[in-house]
């Protein structure tokens, strides 16, 4: 049973229906799923906790709702398509009957590795079927997978393995990317020098390079399989149970592990992906995102499969052989919906017309943008270039915190409006609030954006400390959850997004905590102190600004700038290098020691008419320095 709604009278008619009996409505929602045993009461709560329950008592496996109930309707439709890096190198197709055979056997190789209902698992792996496959064995058999994106170095694996404790990692030899091959199970055993729980790590075979593999501990995936036996009877979870843990930048050094449970989490991915997506049976649907992030995981993964749809896995880049690669892949398969990120948009929209001219783009039917509010420009772009005027784009605003689509058009049905997110869905409940708290009401206005009453799909805690997920989301508005964003309702009613107000980071769609980068820039041994801050770039819609007082000691300029680059890259990974770097002789400071970030900003984004008094400064005179030795 599909819960599309279909009308802009439907919208609204479901959306009303939402906010007023939203209890009533979420468990229609949640009756089309299959359930060991059904819930006692929809929904608790209390955001003072937090404390979120949905669905209680009630017992399931996600995967039984992505397999089980699929395997006679569906079994023979393909599941997961896959397109290599190479193009001349051949794909592959999984059905839902193969995608539960390969499930399955891969449950049963973690249970006969030890691996328990609950136990955590890593998952550090390129852009392969097996990535996905290992995220749903873990959910069959209950234990909790936390991907980390395969680019993050030793550091950034050793620390979620250590914060979640995780007992095994499942990973490969190695990852291409464009013309390169990349090292990674390398990374991980750096990473693996500095943990002490992992007992087992499993390695899939993509590059064939060499790699050391320690007896007892490390096995490769296919000798694992051998011999397995496809039964397995998926594990009883609690409907708020964990699913996954999710790593996320936060504004200190310390990622947060963002808490994500089994029931919840199903019901919300798969309405909001039909809803925006607009998915009907037998379309071809293609997330470009890595699995790594929440994108991949709500809308590769768990969305479109709990859905019974076809969702593509591409492994490669954007413009890799060339910038038409996206194009051919749309015409090769027939794609029908493509959701990318604002970032692929403008780097392929540099590229110009010329590599789109050969493919015909017609088989779609939907556009859908990721990650950060996409641009006019970009917008039109794709919407001329892409849709070719013809495909509605659905700018979809949510987040990891969030786990699927909060705000976005429903795909044809509500009108568009370029770098608008436009309307809640529905259950979605928003609030604008100004700085002292209060709810601004009416249109026409601009503020923070907060949520004031939960949906199903929401962060339940920061993995091992609740204080942090309180402090962080819940303590700014009391009895609401603060997204960190800012927002306008337009004078239709219309929401856009404006970008963080904390200090956090939006590179390429990947938020970086701004403290995170700065800590690592302070590992080099002449750095003294930093300060990080946002600039908005051409393609990436922010950059990375970074003010750095150091001690010289014969070194010229350029080699400590490529030094400082290289730490970062060493201790976060390469998208955390930042764009521009400038060596300082002091930071602008309060008299207690706070660094004004704002001046920074402002100096970054060459706004130097605007900076406000700085009178009140520690060293006023570093302000003018700073302006001075501002990189181009």
């Amino acid at each position: 049973m599909s819960d599309r709604i279909h009308t802009l009278s439907g919208y609204f008619h479901e959306y009303q229906k939402s906010i007023a009996q939203p209890e009533e409505f979420w468990a229609r929602v949640a009756d089309s799923f299959h359930w060991k045993k059904r819930w006692d009461k929809v929904l608790e709560w209390d955001f003072d906790g937090p404390d979120v329950k949905w669905f209680q008592n009630a017992k399931l496996n996600i995967t039984e709702n992505i397999l089980e109930r699929h395997l006679y309707t569906l079994g023979d439709r393909p599941a997961i398509i896959w397109e290599p890096n190479e193009p001349d190198e051949e794909g592959r197709t999984l059905t839902y009957k193969e995608l539960y055979l390969e499930v399955c056997r891969f449950a049963n190789v973690l249970l006969g590795k030890g691996v328990k209902k609950g136990d955590k698992v890593i998952i550090y792996m390129p852009m392969v079927p097996e990535a996905a496959i290992a995220m749903l064995a873990c959910a069959r058999v209950g234990a909790v997978h936390s991907v980390v994106f395969a680019g993050f170095s030793s550091t950034s694996l050793s620390d979620r393995i250590n914060d979640c404790e995780a007992k095994m990692v499942l990973t490969s030899d190695g990852n291409f990317r464009g013309s390169k091959s990349i090292p990674v199970k390398a990374v991980v055993d750096e990473a693996l020098e500095k943990t002490s729980t992992v007992e087992s790590v499993i390695v899939y075979q993509r590059t064939k390079t060499e790699v050391d593999m320690k007896s007892g501990r490390d096995y490769w995936w296919h000798e694992s399989l051998e011999g397995v036996s496809a039964e397995n009877e998926a594990a009883e979870m609690d409907s708020e149970d964990l699913l996954f843990i999710l790593y996320t930048s936060g504004s200190t050094g310390k990622p947060k592990g963002v808490v994500h449970t089994c029931g919840g989490y199903m019901v919300y991915s798969k309405y909001s992906f039909e809803n925006v997506f607009q998915y009907s049976p037998g379309d071809v649907y293609w997330c470009t995102a890595d699995i790594g992030w929440i994108t991949g995981h709500s809308y590769i993964v768990y969305g479109p499969l709990l859905a019974g749809a076809t969702s593509i896995m591409f492994e490669g880049v954007p413009t890799y052989p060339d910038a038409g690669r996206f194009w051919s892949i749309v015409d090769k398969y027939k794609v029908n919906q493509f959701y990318t990120a604002p970032t692929a948009i403008r780097a392929l929209q540099a590229k110009g017309t010329d590599p789109i001219k050969p493919y015909s783009l017609k088989s779609l039917k939907v556009l859908g943008s990721v990650g950060e509010p996409i641009n006019e420009e970009a917008w039109h772009w794709y919407h001329t270039h892409i849709g070719k005027t013809r495909c509605p784009i659905v700018d979809t605003w949510w987040q990891t915190e969030t786990g699927g689509i909060m705000v976005s058009p429903l795909a044809g049905i509500t009108p568009t409006k370029p770098a608008y997110a436009t309307l809640p869905l529905p259950g979605v409940q928003l609030a604008i609030m100004d700085p002292e708290g209060n709810e601004l009401t009416g249109n026409s206005v601009e503020g923070n954006l907060c949520i004031k009453f939960p949906w199903p799909g929401m962060i339940r805690t920061t993995y091992g400390d609740h204080e942090r997920c309180k402090q962080t989301y819940f303590a700014t508005y009391k009895n609401h959850y603060f997204t960190g964003d800012g927002v306008k309702r337009d004078h239709d009613g219309y929401y856009r997004i404006l970008g963080r107000v904390d200090d956090v980071i939006n590179v390429s769609g990947h938020r970086m905590g701004t403290a995170e980068v700065e800590n690592a820039i302070n590992e080099h041994p002449l750095v003294v102190e930093s300060a990080v801050v946002g600039y908005p770039h051409q393609v990436k819609g922010q950059g990375i600004y970074a003010y750095v007082i150091c001690d010289m000691k014969n070194r010229t300029k350029e080699n400590l700038v490529g030094e400082i680059k290289d730490t970062v890259t060493k201790i976060i990974g390469p998208i955390a290098k930042p764009d521009k770097i400038q060596i300082v002789s002091g930071l602008p400071k309060t008299r207690s020691g706070k660094i004004m970030r704002r001046i920074l900003r402002k100096v970054a984004e060459g706004n130097m008419d605007n900076l406000g008094d700085t009178s009140t400064l520690l060293d006023p005179e570093v302000v003018e320095q700073i302006i001075e030795g501002r990189v181009e």
